[in-house]
């Protein structure tokens, strides 16, 4: 049998002349040189067109058989045969089963006919499923279950494949609201398979394959067309448990079966069993385990074994064992290959002259052998009128001596039971002079290193004698480089200059002689020195493409640029340098493979390089949700060209806004590898998403929008945050938080529970609902613990509880006050105080702290005015130091200070205020120091005592020294305390002099006041800065004021003779403030020393209810305004002075006003005219 195939496969050498071309104009039989394969199908909707082509001299005539017998084309109206061809057209308007036959093609002209193959025509039919009603398939869980498909036959035989859930529906629970597509593909697996037929096999049901309907759908490959069959339910009926099952066979059935397959085609070996559990199969190819091999293919979870094209080593019997823990079964499956006739040699035309010999073969092979049959222009060669020089024997046909007679078709027909083969040869007897075929070439240029082929096809009877020379002049030496081919055509390889001349090619015969001429000119080669070279580049740059040539120097060279087999045109962007190629500014349409085409008349040279434009990626498409959840949904998208760069992550976005679209957020990123993910999300949130692709160039533009889904609700999962437990007053407690935001909400109508009990007590928790940000607890004790607890809830439940945090109801105001008050360490600006703490019981709520109050009565220095402004230090209570120091104080100064207990809303009582007195310090600096240059030899340098002296004054330290190119040394002067000047003496009245001043106590000189005196270059610039005392102006200007006051004098004294007295009294000065706000309202005013109470619940408040008769008492006195009528003479007693002036309008009110002054201080009010009494 090897021997048989590798005879298929052999080289055969024909007789050499059938390597003659006959030309047309040459007297021939007919040839077939067209025709419709054996097994035509067509569409009735369509022309049928059954294909017949032939050539031969004269032209052929055409005519057709059908079933066997003569088709008369011209009387059927439905049928046409084409011009000067034999396709037949057939419009089958009418009936167009009727023209399902078997049609055969016959060629014929004088010389003889030739014959087509049998072609079977048949009509593809409509892929209609048959109507039926399938009513539901009800069986029990665990059985094997059978769904048949038998699809319409064809022609041709349609692909199947099976599909569930076979509508369109949206599912109750997708919150996407579009229509989906929920038919799927039946997912197969070692379960649930598809047969070669077409049926689904389900070796076990379970309860899962009741959740869909099953349908069978068929491709038509001729149509291009898919057709479902009606779709079949399948309800399983659900059992407590699963029996156990055997395996037995569904497909095949029985033990054994038997499988006939032709070589070439498909062989398919199936094994599908039933079974609980579901077995496994295996296989065994003559009783050893398959070994499986490239030409084969496993499929199916090892049921099914595909073997695209079978041989005979195919052959055998395959055991298929289907095995689970019960027990095995076994098929075996008996496979015989066959093979139908195949050509060994193919019979090929015959050209003789007269009384020359030839012979046609005809040789196949097929299992069975195939037997050969011969035919003479379609009539058995048995039949046909014997000739002395034609003899058959077998596959071969012998011409001895031929002669006219013999021109013919001869048909060679190889059959067995599996097929057969026709094949058409002609034998032509003829007498025909020499002649060299086709156009004639004389002049061939060429470069150096090519291969010239140089025709010479000729014809003629008997076979002429060819011949090639070179100048005409004896035979060429052929060899390793010059070869003469069957058809005449002479081969020359790798040229080179040498082979420069005219080559002369000459046929002849008996009849005569043909010759043709060529002359071949050499030159040398164009060579591309520099090749263009594959380039990546980034988008928006230049790129410049080289392409270096080297030529013949007589050769005209053109260069031009393709991309992609079409010619580039230059422009602005796209221009030639030489023969180089210059892109700017790059962008993605210039991608592509460039070829530098460098062409002469001789031959043509090119160069590729292939131009990568890298850019961002492309934006992703297609983006889809699915699998939806409250926190939760999978994003799947198409990623987008990444444009020669990787891509290296996408970044998902996000918008959650459904009143103002548009507001993206990044949600997160993903590897670039990655096109599906599992999306975390808020519940109750309205999502939209983009998925944006990165990579090592930059971000693509974002994705279209994804369909907009909202997740369902869920409770709250965020406990509230900063919880507080704070009471707004003595009995009550606030409960306060922030609120979760809008997005932790995860469902609607969010509200708070709030919990609370006494803590350390056996009461059980407390509960109320609120929708507010806090709730207030009533008829609290004071400053009570309480512990509390908060969550949020909303419509789908409650929230996580809150940690129990400890509150306090309200605070009260502290019943007691700090004792013994005193200070330590006292020194010149600061003291260290202590004081005795207050018990936790009389806090009345939380210590927050001590505050001390304090203000400077007086300076020790009796002469110097102080401020009397009250002041405060906060001290921390932390640990149980009770002690603090006030800094900051005064030097030689009178305190005196009280201290209260705060807790977080209340200040208690005052203690009592106790005096102390800060030690003597170093003074401040000496106020209004000036250098004065009166005389030009002299600087008089005058000063006053300093702001604060901090101690008793014991004298003045003066230091100077000069200041020009070099310092000079510093003199020291001492003064007491009652020289406040001092004269300097200069030598030099150009000298620039530095002074620095400071005061002395006991404790030390003070701060220092350095200055330095003014520069004069021109004795004529200190002329002018004498003292201003001897300038007669000055003298003028202060004796006109003089008159001017005196006039002002005089007048002042007529009006008094007038009665115009005034009464001034002196009184000290102290500073006015308005003490209450409710006193401005009631029109009246209340001044006094200002004491201010930085707590929210001043004591004032208190006071001002004892406080109140007074100052409506004072309030009637001060009602006698300045103004009133009854002082202007109507009604009333006005007191008067003994000159009849309004003395009460200045003294009525004063008694009042200094009876209301703090700390028994007078005040003293001033009138408008003191300053006018005070110039008399």
């Amino acid at each position: 049998m090897e021997a048989l195939f590798r005879a298929a496969v052999m080289v055969l050498f024909w007789h050499h002349v059938c390597g003659l071309d006959v030309p047309l104009e040459i007297r021939q039989p007919p040839t077939i040189i067209r025709q419709s394969p054996k097994d035509h199908i067509v569409d009735p909707k369509d022309t049928m067109v059954i294909e017949c082509e032939a050539k031969g001299n004269p032209l052929p005539i055409f005519s057709w058989r059908r079933n066997g017998r003569y088709f008369n084309v011209a009387r059927d109206p439905q049928t046409s045969m084409r011009r000067r061809s034999g396709t037949l057209d057939i419009y089958a308007w009418n009936n167009p089963d009727e023209y399902e036959a078997e049609y055969q093609c016959i060629a014929s002209n004088e010389h003889g006919s030739a014959y087509t193959h049998k072609i079977i025509l048949r009509l593809s039919r409509p892929p209609l499923w048959p109507r039926e009603i399938l009513e539901p398939v009800v069986i029990s869980a665990g059985l094997p279950l059978v769904l048949k498909c038998e699809p319409p036959p064809g022609p041709p035989r349609p692909e199947t494949y099976w599909m569930n859930s076979c509508s369109f529906a949206r599912p109750f629970n997708w919150p996407i609201q579009t229509a989906f597509p929920t038919m799927q593909p039946v997912r197969q697996d070692r379960r649930v398979s598809m047969g070669v037929n077409g049926n689904l096999y389900f070796s076990n049901v379970l309860f899962n394959d009741s959740v869909n309907d099953f349908c069978c759908n068929a491709r038509f490959p001729h149509r291009n067309a898919v057709h479902q069959k009606r779709p079949v339910v399948v309800k399983v009926l659900t059992m407590r448990s699963i029996k156990e099952a055997a395996p037995s066979w569904l497909s095949p059935k029985g033990a054994s079966s038997n499988i006939l397959v032709l070589q070439g085609e498909e062989l398919l070996l199936e094994c599908i069993a039933a079974g609980v559990p579901t077995p496994h199969i295996s296989w065994l190819k003559d009783g050893e385990p398959l070994a499986v091999t490239p030409r084969m293919k496993v499929k199916n979870y090892n049921k099914m074994i595909q073997i695209p094209r079978a041989s005979f080593d195919d052959q055998g019997e395959y055991t298929c064992t289907a095995t689970n823990k019960l027990r095995y079964i076994e098929h075996t499956i008996a496979v015989r290959v066959k093979a139908s006739p195949f050509w060994l040699e193919i019979p090929t035309d015959l050209v003789l002259a007269p009384e020359e010999s030839g012979r046609l073969t005809c040789r196949s092979d097929g299992v069975p052998r195939p037997s050969i049959r011969w035919f003479i222009n379609g009539e058995p060669i048995e039949t046909a009128m014997a000739h002395p020089s034609r003899q058959v024997s077998g596959d071969t046909v012998t011409f001895r001596g031929a002669t006219l007679e013999n021109t013919a078709v001869y048909q060679c027909n190889a059959s067995n039971q599996y097929g057969y083969l026709l094949a058409n040869a002609f034998v032509n007897v003829l007498h025909s002079t020499p002649r060299i075929l086709g156009p004639r070439v004389e002049h061939v240029r060429l470069v150096e290193g090519t291969r010239i082929f140089l025709d010479c096809r000729y014809f003629g009877s008997p076979v002429p004698e060819l011949r090639w020379s070179k100048y005409g002049q004896g035979n060429l030496e052929l060899g390793s480089r010059y070869k003469v081919h069957d058809n005449g055509t002479l081969e020359i390889k790798r040229l080179r200059s040498d082979d420069e001349g005219t080559y002369v090619c000459v046929v002849s015969n008996v009849a005569g002689r043909d010759e043709s001429q060529v002359r071949v000119e050499v030159k040398e080669p164009t060579l591309i020195v520099k090749r263009p070279q594959n380039t990546r580049v980034v988008r928006g740059t230049d790129v410049r493409l080289e392409c270096s040539v080297t030529s013949d120097a007589t050769t005209t060279v053109s260069t031009s640029w393709m991309k992609n087999k079409n010619l580039v045109s230059t422009g602005w962007r796209i221009s030639l340098d030489d023969s180089n190629l210059v892109i700017t500014s790059v962008n993605r349409a210039d991608e592509g493979n460039y070829t530098c085409l460098v062409q002469t008349d001789m031959e043509t040279k090119s160069a590729s390089a292939h131009l990568i434009v890298m850019d961002r990626p492309d934006p992703p498409t297609s983006l889809k949700l699915s699998d939806p959840f409250e926190r939760s949904v999978r994003l799947t998208w198409i990623p987008g060209d990444a444009n020669h760069s990787p891509i290296t992550e996408f970044l998902i976005q996000y918008d959650d806004d459904d009143w103002l679209p548009g507001k993206w957020r990044n949600l997160s990123s993903y590897p670039g590898s990655l096109n599906s993910v599992m999306l975390q999300l808020t519940p109750f949130t309205y999502y939209a998403f983009r998925v944006t692709a990165v990579n090592a160039i930059g971000h693509s533009r974002p994705s279209r929008s994804s369909s907009r889904l909202q997740t369902s609700g869920a409770p709250p999962d965020v406990i509230p945050r900063n919880i507080k437990g704070v009471g707004t007053w003595r009995n009550n407690m606030e409960i306060s938080w922030e609120p979760l935001t809008y997005r932790e909400w995860n469902g609607p109508h969010l509200k708070y529970l709030v919990w609370w009990k006494r803590k350390d007590s056996r009461e059980e928790w407390k509960n109320a609902t609120t929708k507010w940000l806090r709730y207030y607890i009533y008829d609290a004790d004071t400053f009570t613990p309480y512990e509390i607890k908060v969550q949020a809830a909303n419509d789908f439940g409650l929230g996580p509880e809150s940690p129990v945090i400890t509150g306090y109801s309200g605070e009260d105001r502290p019943s007691e006050a700090p004792l013994n008050l005193r200070v330590e360490d006292i020194e010149s600006t600061q003291v260290t105080v202590h004081w005795d703490p207050v018990a936790r019981t009389s806090l009345m709520g939380e210590l927050k702290e001590y505050k001390v109050y304090y203000w400077r009565d007086s300076s020790q220095v009796r002469w110097l005015g102080v401020s009397r402004g009250l002041k405060s230090k906060l001290f921390p209570s932390e640990g149980p130091d009770t002690s603090g120091v006030l800094e900051d104080l005064f030097s030689y100064s009178n305190y005196k200070m009280y201290i209260v207990v705060t807790n977080n809303r209340y200040e208690g009582p005052a203690s009592n205020t106790i005096p102390f007195s800060t030690l003597e310090g170093v003074p401040s600096v000496p106020k209004n120091f000036r250098i004065q240059l009166r005389h030009l030899d002299t600087i008089y340098v005058d000063w006053s005592l300093p702001a604060e002296p901090n101690g008793v004054i014991i004298g003045y330290t003066l230091k100077y020294q000069t200041v020009n190119a070099s310092r000079g040394e510093e003199s020291v002067e001492e003064f007491p305390p009652n020289i406040t000047s001092y004269t300097l003496r200069r030598y030099d009245r150009y000298t620039r002099y530095r002074f620095s001043l400071a005061a002395r106590t006991r404790e030390g000189t003070g701060d220092w006041h350095t200055e330095e005196s003014l520069h004069y270059t021109t004795e004529a610039y200190a002329r002018d800065q004498v003292d201003i005392s001897t300038q007669g102006w000055f003298i003028g200007t202060m004796c006109a004021v003089a008159v001017m006051v005196l006039i002002l004098l005089i007048v002042c004294f007529i009006k008094r003779s007038r009665g115009g007295k005034y009464p001034v009294r002196d009184k000290k000065e102290i500073s006015l403030e308005p003490v209450d706000d409710m006193k401005d309202e009631e029109g009246t005013f209340d001044y006094r020393l200002a004491r201010v109470s930085t707590m929210p619940y001043s004591r004032r408040e208190e006071e001002r209810s004892i406080q109140r008769p007074a100052l409506e008492a004072m309030m009637i006195k001060r009602s006698d305004s300045d103004d009133s009528l009854v002082e202007y003479g109507e009604g009333g007693d006005i007191q008067f002075n003994e000159d009849g002036s309004f003395i009460g309008q200045y003294t009525g009110s004063r008694r009042d006003v200094r009876e209301e002054a703090d700390y028994g201080e007078s005040l003293e009010l001033h009138s408008p005219m003191s300053a006018i009494y005070s110039l008399a």
